[in-house]
């Protein structure tokens, strides 16, 4: 039997790290006792309750928790409740646990965090987007949903959000074979970042599918990986 498409492998070769689990959040951490900086990375969804490997489980997160330890981050993935389209704020309230858990440990730099969000996890960015604490340097998107429809309000819709995003740094990463209903948010967010002049960072993937970093295994697909995380990597 075929495994499901959320367990293909990685296409960017990383060297999986062991992980320390804390509850809801594992943690990936670098080869320094020094403080560092950290990036949360927080899944897309909705994700059916009964999936039998959960999010931070998967190849997929492994491996970025990882590549952010080896870039001298701590890495980050929580386990959020995302289970259906009426469970953003439930999902919001572990994000915001998970970020504070995250800064508590005294192996963080609790003044240096980034938040990064993929596909239908990143309607959770907009409450970022309009009070962004002091210690939050930078949040991301990869293949996300960046605007909601009318019907599910304006908390949770990153486009309408942005205006209030003031200095913090925002990266997206933006596929060129997207799904059509999120090329349509993700073509709305950029249109308002650049209206209200957000520090926005784009990194285009021209030849990539939404999940390219699992389905497209190129040489395109693993500069873009790169990309990201050294721009991530390097604002905070």
């Amino acid at each position: 039997m075929a495994l499901p498409e959320y367990l293909n492998e990685f296409v960017l070769p990383v060297d999986v790290r062991e992980r320390e689990r804390h509850g809801t959040v594992d943690l990936y951490l670098p080869d320094t006792a020094a403080p560092r900086p950290a990036v949360l990375f927080v899944h897309g969804g909705p994700v059916p309750e009964e999936v039998p490997t959960r999010p931070r489980d998967w190849p997929i997160f492994r491996a970025y928790g990882s590549l952010a330890a080896a870039r001298g981050l701590v890495g980050a993935t929580v386990d959020h409740r995302l289970h259906a389209l009426t469970d953003y704020p439930l999902a919001a309230d572990d994000v915001a646990a998970a970020a504070e858990l995250l800064r508590a440990d005294p192996r963080v730099d609790a003044d240096r965090v980034a938040l990064w969000f993929f596909s239908g996890g990143s309607p959770l960015m907009a409450d970022w987007l309009r009070a962004s604490p002091s210690w939050l340097r930078c949040v991301s998107a990869t293949y996300g949903l960046l605007s909601c429809p009318p019907e599910y309000g304006t908390r949770f819709n990153p486009a309408h959000a942005v205006a209030e995003a003031g200095a913090l740094p925002i990266v997206v990463t933006r596929v060129g074979r997207e799904r059509p209903e999120f090329a349509l948010t993700v073509a709305e967010f950029v249109a308002a970042a650049e209206a209200c002049g957000a520090r926005l960072e784009i990194v285009d993937v021209p030849n990539g599918r939404h999940s390219f970093d699992i389905l497209d295994d190129t040489d395109e697909s693993r500069r873009a990986i790169e990309q990201a995380v050294d721009l991530v990597a390097k604002i905070i």
